[in-house]
């Protein structure tokens, strides 16, 4: 059996198991295209997090990291929720560790921090903060934010200085990055630029300054595939993980999408989301298992700013 009659086996599997457990499969914009070919909806963590809370699914299999997986039990706490491989992490959420939060609140008590909380963060992290935000909604949220109390935006400092730019809203940042997108540095995207001197360059937010500095657009994954469709060039760079390759050269068959370089290499792979599998997907649907759970008063807690999110997002 050769690669293509195991992936067309794998996707049959997948199909009759979904159906089976009245399942819906939800995967973020960074996973493999096989993934996303067989996924009932691909997008960034805010849509992922919407179709999460409104499905009527029994089961939600989640192919992303972990947090996105804990995030939908947190806003569906009577479904079963599983992820393809218990592994998958996140370099953002490993960054700012629950503990570490709690304590460094504790020490600045007297200031009273409003604190955001990108959604690349534990359970934990959520629960100790007042709203949750993604790089769609961060500009927005942020301009929600009461304006007699300072901020602490939680766990990217490379989107917390975006937003800070956007908004002109002064935030106390937490050192935390995404390990991938601070690959990309200005002397990989001039060199790019180089060899597609009429390219545009569209950036995530999780980038460094510099590379922002250099981009024509900067915006949450989602927002890439508007602007790349509506680009009046051929040529595009897009400055994220890889993986989003997959999904604009269906939705902009017209351009051509250039995959942004690191200084080692041609593009940028999240390990971590790229642990997940085929073959891990159709073993989560068989034995449902590995379970994303979490402890009641912990998850209701996590709820309450995710909520608030998904609220003051709305229009």
């Amino acid at each position: 059996m050769d690669a293509k009659e195991t992936v067309f086996d794998l996707k049959e599997e997948i199909l009759a198991l979904k159906k089976e457990r009245n399942a819906v499969i939800l995967a973020h914009n960074y996973q493999t295209g096989d993934i996303q070919d067989v996924a009932d909806y691909v997008g960034d963590s805010l849509g992922l997090a919407y179709h999460a809370k409104a499905t009527n699914a029994d089961v939600i299999a989640f192919c992303g990291v972990h947090f996105m997986a804990e995030t939908a039990k947190i806003v569906n706490p009577g479904k079963i929720v599983v992820l393809p491989d218990k592994d998958a992490g996140c370099s953002l959420e490993q960054s700012c560790p629950a503990d570490q939060l709690e304590a460094f609140l504790q020490q600045n008590a007297g200031k009273n921090y409003y604190v955001i909380a990108y959604i690349n963060c534990s359970g934990g992290v959520k629960a100790l903060c007042d709203v949750i935000c993604t790089s769609g909604n961060a500009v927005k949220i942020v301009n929600q934010a009461p304006a007699d109390r300072p901020i602490l935006f939680v766990p990217d400092e490379n989107l917390g200085a975006w937003v800070m730019e956007q908004t002109g809203r002064k935030m106390d940042l937490w050192k935390g990055n995404c390990y991938v997108h601070v690959e990309f540095t200005r002397e990989s995207i001039h060199k790019i630029k180089a060899e597609y001197p009429d390219a545009l360059v569209v950036a995530h937010p999780e980038c460094t300054h510099s590379v922002r500095l250099l981009a024509d657009e900067v915006c949450s994954t989602e927002k890439m595939v508007d602007y790349c469709k509506n680009a009046p060039v051929k040529n595009i760079i897009v400055v994220t993980e890889s993986g989003m390759l997959h999904r604009l050269r269906k939705e902009c068959p017209d351009k051509n999408l250039i995959a942004g370089p690191t200084d080692r290499c041609a593009c940028a792979d999240c390990r971590y989301m790229k642990m997940n599998t085929l073959q891990k997907l159709r073993d989560c649907l068989d034995t449902l298992q590995p379970r994303v759970e979490m402890e009641e008063s912990l998850r209701k807690r996590a709820e309450a700013p995710l909520l608030r999110m998904l609220e003051q997002s709305r229009g």
